[in-house]
């Protein structure tokens, strides 16, 4: 299978952003370790601080990608637009975030995502990941959910 791994804005800053929340690893360095595991399938990886540019890596993994794990960082609290984006496409999405937003500030507590994805898996580190990738296997192999 193929998924795709969509990362929002400044999350390319992983490994030097605040540390004490989002570690001290870089996305690229985990990424490795993630296609690891996971090396019977194809992982492809994109991360934007376009809100455009991720619109448009959905609006085309909605062609020929298995499923997605989307961490739209701070545009998962503001963007209805990326959200009409998730909706729009029949493929599984699974909305990731590294810390528990709802164990932080209040405008981080509502999500224009959640209505839209199969799940969401926060609050593991960078293990989120991990974690939401083999649940959506599951979740394909077990119910044909594409």
């Amino acid at each position: 299978m193929h998924f795709l791994i969509i990362n929002g804005p400044n999350l390319n800053l992983l490994g030097t952003r605040e540390p004490e929340i989002y570690g001290k690893l870089s996305f690229e360095d985990y990424l490795k370790e993630l296609q690891k595991v996971f090396d019977s399938h194809q992982l492809s990886y994109f991360q934007s601080n376009d809100e455009g540019a991720i619109i448009n890596q959905i609006q085309a993994a909605g062609q020929g990608i298995d499923g997605i794990l989307l961490n739209a960082a701070g545009y998962t609290h503001t963007s209805v637009a990326i959200a009409d984006a998730v909706a729009a496409i029949s493929t599984p999405v699974i909305e990731v975030h590294i810390s528990n937003p709802y164990s932080r500030e209040d405008f981080r507590r509502k999500s224009y995502l959640s209505p839209y994805v199969k799940a969401q898996v926060a609050g593991f580190g960078l293990h989120s990941y991990h974690l939401a990738l083999n649940g959506l296997i599951q979740m394909i192999t077990n119910s044909g959910a594409r």
